[in-house]
Parts: structure tokens; sequence; C-alpha cells
């Protein structure tokens, strides 16, 4: 539930000087297994930024064709766990990969020429894909795990080709990741040989706790429809009949126990699709993430409301594999909240607690040093703000704050 005691302290994540907006960094590593220096581009969650990397961890989110659809995955990563109080997803590190020959890498396997989709030249650049996945394993995620604060739980999206390459690793290389955002994948690749092959692998595997969002776009005529295209045997309607066929397969393997949901979208075309579909693939997998508090819980917060959200975090910690504290935003605005009220007991805890939990942030210890300051604790307060300067000294309006007490 949208959390509206947060309106008054919402901030906007991306970085920001005087003259530019910054959502994000390149990064580069040269390939061993594909002879060749690979770019990627990073983003890192605000309470990342600028700080240091302390005890927090994120969880990763790759990016197949990160240099078409970077921006638009970061804003929705920041709206759904940044913005507004949001917390339908964790805040994550953004790992986009860009391409340096997209036909080679994105396809798993080599295909004849198959016209209208594969002429000879994508023919007989395919088939580098697994050369690509042993470069994802055994030098990128080492690679972003040593030098960002990576924590296990780790997201591939592919779209396209994309999506055809985030099947293979589901398939073949199944504990790469765990959870997968396919978008109209080409599951039509190799004359559907590798569709055919895809559904005798995954017929006896186990897939629990992975978990998998598939999306399909109108690609077809407008006399088309899903039920009709099924019966039709053109070139033209392979690519949506082969998606539809990997889902029915998908639907029907229950054995698997894989987290699955599939979405098609009739109102979207292969090049639309995308940005929905990375959303509502998102809300997916993260379900589990999301605080709900009815509207009486969050005007009377209290040391019960704090108890339940500490729980919710607990059993969050468990679907991801590792501890997660309560996010850092979510206590300060319980923390103001208890302060405004004048319970400076939980307030003082609340404060405290997002310390202990954020050690990096400057923005804990200026509100440490707000709570100090409002229960009169002058020293407290100065060693508060003198702390925030030490970790940014450019932090907004501390400075003012640490004149006015001196």
């Amino acid at each position: 539930m949208f959390l509206f005691i947060f309106l008054i302290l919402t901030t906007f994540g991306f970085a920001q000087n005087k003259n530019t907006i910054q959502i994000g960094t390149v990064d580069s590593i040269f390939s061993k297994v594909l002879n060749e220096n690979r770019k990627v581009w990073i983003h890192l969650p605000k309470s990342a930024q600028n700080t240091g990397f302390g005890k927090q961890k994120y969880p990763v989110v790759y990016l197949l064709d990160g240099d078409g659809h970077f921006s638009s995955v970061v804003g929705m990563i920041e709206e759904l766990s940044e913005v507004n109080g949001n917390t339908l997803c964790p805040e994550m590190i953004v790992v986009g990969i860009t391409n340096t020959n997209r036909n080679r890498d994105l396809t798993p396997t080599h295909s004849d020429v198959d016209l209208p989709f594969v002429p000879k030249n994508l023919s007989e650049q395919s088939g580098g894909g697994e050369k690509f996945v042993e470069f994802l394993e055994k030098e990128l995620i080492p690679y972003i795990d040593s030098k960002y604060p990576t924590a296990p739980y780790k997201t591939l999206i592919g779209h396209s080709f994309g999506g055809l390459t985030a099947i293979n690793i589901l398939t073949n290389h199944s504990n790469l990741f765990n959870s997968y955002i396919a978008i109209d994948p080409s599951m039509w690749w190799d004359h559907q040989k590798f569709l055919a092959e895809t559904q005798k692998k995954l017929a006896s595997k186990n897939l629990a706790n992975v978990s998998l969002f598939l999306a399909a776009a109108n690609t077809m005529d407008a006399a088309m429809d899903v039920v009709k295209v099924r019966k039709d045997t053109t070139v033209f309607t392979r690519h949506i009949r082969s998606i539809l066929d990997l889902n029915d397969f998908l639907k029907q393997n229950k054995k698997s126990n894989l987290n699955y949901q599939y979405k098609y979208y009739n109102d979207d075309n292969h090049g639309s699709v995308p940005l929905i579909a990375t959303y509502d693939g998102l809300r997916f997998i993260f379900e589990f993430n999301q605080l709900k508090l009815s509207i009486p819980e969050q005007i009377n917060f209290n040391k019960a409301v704090f108890i339940k959200i500490e729980k919710h975090f607990e059993e969050v910690s468990k679907h991801l594999g590792y501890k997660v504290s309560v996010p850092e935003n979510t206590v300060n605005a319980y923390a103001y909240q208890s302060l405004s009220k004048k319970d400076m007991d939980l307030a003082g805890y609340l404060f405290k607690l997002n310390v202990t939990n954020y050690p990096n942030s400057p923005n804990v210890y200026d509100s440490l040093g707000d709570f100090y300051e409002a229960t009169g604790d002058k020293k407290n307060a100065i060693i508060s703000y003198e702390k925030v300067l030490v970790l940014d000294k450019n932090f907004p309006e501390t400075k003012g704050k640490l004149e006015k007490l001196k």
C-alpha cells in the first residue's frame, strides 16, 4: 500500500549537481573469454551514492541491451523502491550490458539461413551465446561482486534476442540468476529447434526458488488474435506462436516448481513492450517485498507497528537469502513522525537504529542530530552534525544547523 506519510519527505533519486542529473557511470572489463573490452553501465541506489560502501548490500539487475533500456529500467526501479516510500521492489544495482556483436552474443546456437528472419550475415555470426554466458559467469559477475556492494540475489532482464538468452540461461545455467524477465523472446530461433530442446530439458528440471516472468507482445496482423494464430502456419506468425507454445508448456509443467507468470500485451508491439513488461515483471518477482500497512497503522504509528515492519523484512530476508534491514527512508520517516508526536523513546530508538544499520549515510547522522537538538542535547547534536560533514561536506542544511548551535 502507498505510504502517504512519505509525501513530505520525498526526494528524487538521481544523483545531481548544479548542472547535471546523473543516473549511472560507465565501467569496463576486458574479457579473455570474448577477447575484447566490454563496457557496462552501472547505476547505484541513492543510498549507496557518494557515501562510500558500508555494510549495506544490494540485489543486482543485469540488463541485456543495456544501452537501449538502461534509463527506463533505472527509473522504474528507483520509483518502485525509493520514491514516495515505495517498497514494491528493493533498492537495486543495475548493470546495463552494452553490445559489441549482438547477433553473436545473444543467439544460443548457430542457425542456418532462415528467411526472412535469419539472413546469411546473421547466420554466419550466430551461435556465440554460450561463450557470452561464460563471460557473464566467470568474468562480469565476479568483477561486479568485487567492486560494488552486491548482495547474492541476481535478476536477468532480456528482450527479443535478450529474452532468448534469458530462457537459454534459465534452461542450461539455472543457478546463475535467481529471477528472469524474458520479454517477447525470439523462441522461433533456429527453425524452432531451440524451443523444442528447451521444452525437453525443462521437463526434468527442478527450478524451485527461481522466478520467471514471460511477456508476449502483439505481433500479429489485425485480423488475427491469440486463438486464431495457433492455427496459422505462415512464417510471419512463428514468433508469437513460439512464445504461446512455450507458455503452454511452462503452465503445464508443474513438476519444475518454477515461480512463473505470463502476460500477453494486446496493445503493445515488439518495440513498445519492454517498458510495461519490465514494470510488471519487477512487480511479480518482488511481490514479497511490498510493505503493506493500513491507513490507521500509518497514522497511529507506534512500537507495535514497527515490530510488524521488522517481521515483514525478516520474511523479505528469507526470500532474498540474506539479512535485509528495514530501509533507511522507512525508519527515518517514522522516526520523525514519532518525534512530532513527542514519543521520544521510539523516535530515539529509530534514529539510532538507522545509524547502526546505515553507518555510512550522512542523512542518518543529520536526522539523529535533529533528534538530539529537539531533546535539548546540544553536545550530541553537534557531534552528529559534525559526523555528517565528515561523510559529505556539502550535505544540504547541516552547515547551517551546526553554525546555529555553535
